[in-house]
């Protein structure tokens, strides 16, 4: 049973279809009620779960509601992430610069921290964050969401280590830019200057994406932990 947040649209949206293929079910935690709740109804063997992901008594009934419906929680994906827009550091607004990190590296940590000791006590257990390669490089005119994904980078590391002999495994994924929505938020420069720095001179697909997820959630992946993942066209292969 997988939990996979952002899940209404885009990479959340490929990864829950990929997982549903594979034979899990999952539990869509989304701020868009509507586009949740039809996310779910097409994939089947789906519930949906509207909340704030930076709302911890938010996370803590989205949590109880998902074990009512389920059961279990084997995996958790924590893909919800905002850009924030572009600007060069200094002219980024300073609440803007706080939303980024709150959505895309609070939110994941106190996600984790509600869900994983469900996964302790069952001895089992995949935590999946998808950072980026901003978070490698540093994306310029995007300081607060290359931050935001850096610390996701950092956090997976810790998490993995402390998890190592729980039998619950974290790891995150670091892509390249997908033409999904997020795109909307970003401005046309922008967009052409990660193309141009791809080698393979493409966006990743979120079905690739969806593909490398879902391997590390799945059983087969038993030695990894702590681990970052490129799938990035070989710009950023370390």
């Amino acid at each position: 049973m997988a939990i996979v947040t952002g899940a209404a649209r885009g990479i959340g949206l490929a990864i829950a279809r990929r997982a549903v293929e594979s034979g899990a079910t999952v539990a869509i935690w989304d701020m868009d009620a509507k586009a949740g709740a039809e996310a779910a109804a097409a994939l089947g063997r789906a519930s949906a779960h509207a909340l704030d992901l930076t709302d911890g008594s938010a996370i803590a009934a989205a949590h109880a509601a998902t074990l009512a419906a389920h059961g279990r929680i084997d995996i958790l994906v924590n893909n919800a992430g905002i850009t924030g827009g572009n600007a060069p550091s200094w002219e980024l607004p300073i609440a803007e610069w706080r939303r980024v990190i709150e959505v895309n590296l609070v939110a994941p940590y106190m996600v984790a921290r509600a869900v994983v000791p469900t996964m302790i006590a069952a001895s089992y257990g995949r935590v999946v964050n998808i950072a980026s390669i901003a978070g490698k490089e540093g994306n310029p005119n995007a300081s607060h969401y290359s931050a935001s994904k850096a610390g996701l980078i950092g956090f997976t590391k810790s998490l993995g280590k402390e998890l190592a002999k729980s039998g619950v495994l974290a790891n995150c994924i670091t892509p390249a830019a997908a033409a999904t929505d997020i795109f909307k938020q970003m401005t046309e420069q922008q967009i052409a200057w990660m193309r141009s720095k791809i080698p393979m001179d493409r966006f990743v697909e979120v079905e690739e994406i969806a593909a490398m997820a879902c391997w590390l959630a799945s059983e087969d992946c038993s030695f990894s932990t702590g681990a970052v993942f490129d799938i990035s066209g070989g710009r950023a292969v370390y």
